[in-house]
């Protein structure tokens, strides 16, 4: 290629100035078939998205917008695939991206592509796209029927100018030779071959047609009113129903909503009554510990009044014996003391049926307030004897306090042995804070739970072996019988048989596992 000096041209020839031109041409035809292939690396690679380009057509028309933008991109592709689709004997037909435009639409047929091809190549050696065109209408004829209105738009108007700047094809002429998809664009084929969509606003203004508004017949004209009004009637009167079905809808939902909230008030309402009833029954359980305490206070302040009646004058002055006044002191405050308890007289009697624990140990603290008010040994000694204690006024006080949460340690202990799936440790963490009153709280327990304390305590004892009589569940979390209760009832050496709880009510109730596929039940 020659690069041209002006002082130098007046010495070239025809010769050198032909060849430079040609090889000019040639390296703008080579140039664009290279471009495609670059084009086709950067969006197949997406390379785009190193420069922060979400898609390739947004790189395209970005980067490209003054050599034609996405629109030069396609079309590049579009020739690069129609120059593929040929043979390679025929490739060389094709000089410029250009050229391929009317071979496009046989690129899905590629014998008639090539048959194109060669007929274009048999008229001339390097055809243009006139050639192609015409080419193509010889192997594909299209064929195109006109009403009568077209064709006089089309004789109208029959070649149009680009008149936009912008457009890249400014200052081309076409032809109109197909119908426009909206009355805002024309569909305009140039000499080349090639067919544009353009905006009737970038040709010139007096080559386009224009719509103009249909006109009818009178008769026609009222009929067409009429179907409007009947169409305008028809609406408005689903409109209504529409609008009566919407109410009805938002009526029948507003009433759901409306019972389900009368629905959670009443549920509401009885929960609070409910609550209501256990809070009465609470108070009333605070009302019969208030009077007790009161009672309580009235009775150690007249065991308080009696000591003090006892120790006005000197132990010398008693000579072992009372007064009339202290004795009659002594006797009231002591029928006092016991006449809500029990009476000792028909405990020598009869032996009490219920609560006998409770029965020994109030008959010890009789026993030993009237060792203290009267200073007798026998009774201090008696007193000391029912309650299981030293005959001291300290060991017996002292004995005292620890039977008198005796009720307390059985409703304990018999409370958490009633839960399901007992263990020694829920049992030894309520036992040993009533340990000091072991025999007592053992004394009052029933044989069965006795048992089931020496059961679980050897259970404890027992090696971590699953056998016969383990509660057992299943090692695999992911079964349902993982957090399920089992009891091995027969062992087989290597294997065991297990009764599952959860299978009582199956007809099939039992089940074969080895011993790693089981784990001791622990309670959730």
């Amino acid at each position: 290629m020659l690069i041209l000096d002006r002082s130098e041209t007046s010495g070239l020839d025809y010769a050198v100035l032909n060849t430079s031109i040609q090889e000019t041409f040639a390296a703008i035809d080579r140039f664009e078939w290279q471009v495609s292939d670059e084009l086709r690396l950067m969006r197949d690679n997406s390379y785009y998205k190193n420069g922060a380009y979400i898609s390739f057509e947004e790189y395209c028309e970005s980067e490209l917008t003054k050599h034609g933008g996405y629109r030069k991109v396609k079309d590049l592709f579009a020739a690069k695939r129609v120059v593929e689709t040929l043979p390679e004997d025929l490739r060389d037909k094709i000089t410029k991206p250009s050229q391929t435009r009317p071979l496009l639409r046989l690129v899905k047929t590629p014998d008639k592509l090539q048959q194109a091809v060669a007929i274009a190549a048999q008229e001339k050696p390097f055809p243009t796209a006139a050639d192609f065109a015409k080419a193509v209408q010889q192997v594909a004829p299209t064929t195109k029927r006109t009403t009568k209105k077209e064709k006089s738009q089309t004789q109208l108007c029959n070649f149009v100018t680009v008149s936009s700047q912008s457009y890249p094809r400014y200052g081309d002429s076409g032809a109109i030779e197909a119908d426009a998809p909206n009355v805002l664009q024309q569909i305009v084929t140039f000499p080349d071959g090639e067919r544009l969509l353009i905006n009737n606003g970038e040709l010139d203004a007096a080559s386009v047609p224009f719509p103009k508004e249909q006109t009818y017949p009178p008769e026609y004209t009222e009929a067409i009113a009429q179907i409007k009004k009947q169409h305008q009637q028809e609406l408005e009167r689903l409109s209504q129903e529409l609008r009566i079905s919407l109410q009805t809808e938002a009526s029948t939902r507003a009433e759901e909503q409306a019972k389900e909230q009368i629905q959670s008030l009443q549920n509401l309402y009885k929960q609070q009554k409910e609550k209501n009833i256990q809070l009465q029954q609470r108070l009333d359980e605070m009302e019969s510990l208030r009077q007790l305490e009161v009672e309580n206070q009235q009775l150690k302040q007249r065991i308080q009044d009696l000591e003090n009646a006892v120790q006005e004058r000197p132990q010398e002055q008693w000579g072992n014996t009372m007064t009339q006044q202290a004795s009659k002191a002594l006797n009231k405050q002591v029928k006092l003391a016991l006449e809500k308890t029990i009476d000792l007289r028909s405990l020598a009697v009869v032996p009490p049926k219920e609560n006998t624990q409770e029965c020994l140990r109030l008959m010890g603290m009789a026993l030993k307030n009237l060792a203290s008010a009267m200073n007798n040994n026998q009774a201090l000694e008696a007193a000391a004897i029912i309650l299981g204690s030293e005959p001291t006024t300290q060991a017996i006080a002292y004995r005292a306090e620890q039977l008198q949460i005796l009720p307390q340690a059985v409703s304990d202990i018999r409370q958490v042995l009633a839960k399901s799936g007992c263990t020694w440790q829920d049992y030894w963490a309520v036992a040993q804070e009533y340990e000091v009153i072991k025999s007592g709280y053992w004394a009052e327990l029933t044989n069965q739970e006795t048992d089931l304390i020496t059961a679980l305590q050897n259970a404890s004892s027992q090696p971590d072996t699953i056998g016969l009589g383990s509660i057992v569940a299943h090692t695999d979390p992911y079964r349902t019988l993982y957090i399920e209760r089992g009891e091995v009832v027969e062992d087989l050496e290597e294997e065991v048989v297990v009764a599952w709880d959860c299978w009582k009510e199956r007809s099939k109730k039992t089940e074969r596992y080895f011993r790693d596929e089981l784990r001791f039940w622990q309670p959730q």
